[in-house]
């Protein structure tokens, strides 16, 4: 069995844009560093949260990303996504937005039109995935992923479903390319509602409960809006809805190279930083209006 290390309760939220109001679980949260997280060096939860109506789109405008993907999971509300790489598009309820900034792109992201207009509840989840160093520099590109378009798999007794964003489960494949092996999903329990879940025991691997409340491995309660983080060792785990509950589940096998950082880049070496800056005040990341 693979035992829970730690349930992390969501630190104070902050604002990224006006238009994103986050939870930071990765790298800020404890012992959940870039390093031990890996692949996965960022996770920002924008828990449920109610925007007011307002005539302009609120959001976060042009800036520049390389040497990583962001993938946001739309939960409620709808956002919508411009890069320098043509790639762009509309997400909402159960849709995801998978984007390789790789060699560098300048990109956007607001709170679509009509949601804007009319205000409602907004609740997603935004992920960065490291690049290996070999695709680091590789072209950009994009994957919107419409819910229809994710493959999944029901459970037994009309208990549930799990959504295969990437990855696999029980032999259902992932609707996402990817450039390493990583897992993501989400579980979509009912009241009672059982799944099982298998990782290489090496595999960092997380869990983030989106609704509801569940018992891990049936000893430990999770509440709404927690994070699991599990330790490297044991393969199998599961997971029991209390209520109806949905759960994002992450697993992915670390990359253990040298992890540089700095603000919208991420590469191996700072040297490699310092190019990424150069050629970002140099224009070779594109053109992207406000």
């Amino acid at each position: 069995m693979k035992k829970v290390e730690i349930v992390a309760a969501p630190k104070d939220p902050h604002f990224v844009g006006d238009g994103f109001r986050v939870h930071n679980f990765i790298p800020s949260g404890y012992r959940m560093d870039m390093k031990r997280m890996d692949p996965f060096i960022m996770l920002d939860y924008n828990s449920k949260h109610y925007f007011s109506p307002t005539k302009t789109p609120r959001g976060v405008g042009v800036h520049p990303h390389r040497g990583f993907e962001t993938v946001t999971v739309a939960y409620q509300g709808k956002v919508a996504h411009h890069d320098s790489s043509g790639g762009g598009g509309v997400i909402g309820e159960g849709d995801v937005q998978w984007m390789t900034a790789a060699s560098g792109v300048l990109h956007k992201e607001y709170h679509e039109e009509k949601f804007s207009q009319e205000g409602g509840f907004f609740q997603m989840v935004q992920l960065w995935v490291n690049l290996p160093a070999q695709y680091k520099m590789s072209k950009p590109k994009y994957q919107g992923i419409s819910n229809d378009k994710i493959n999944k798999y029901q459970l037994p007794d009309g208990s549930g479903f799990i959504e295969v964003i990437a990855g696999e489960y029980k032999e259902v494949n992932g609707s996402a390319e990817t450039f390493s092996p990583v897992h993501m999903m989400n579980a979509k329990l009912e009241f009672g509602g059982k799944a099982e879940f298998d990782f290489p025991a090496h595999f960092n691997t997380g869990l983030l409960v989106i609704e509801g409340s569940i018992k891990v491995n049936g000893q430990e309660t999770v509440p709404t809006d927690h994070f699991v983080l599990f330790e490297n060792e044991g393969t199998d785990f599961t997971v029991e809805a209390l209520e109806k509950s949905m759960v994002l589940i992450l697993s992915g096998e670390p990359l253990n190279e040298p992890i540089a950082a700095h603000g919208p880049f991420v590469m191996n070496t700072y040297d490699e930083i310092r190019q990424a800056i150069d050629d970002f005040n140099m224009g070779k990341f594109g053109y992207l209006e406000e």
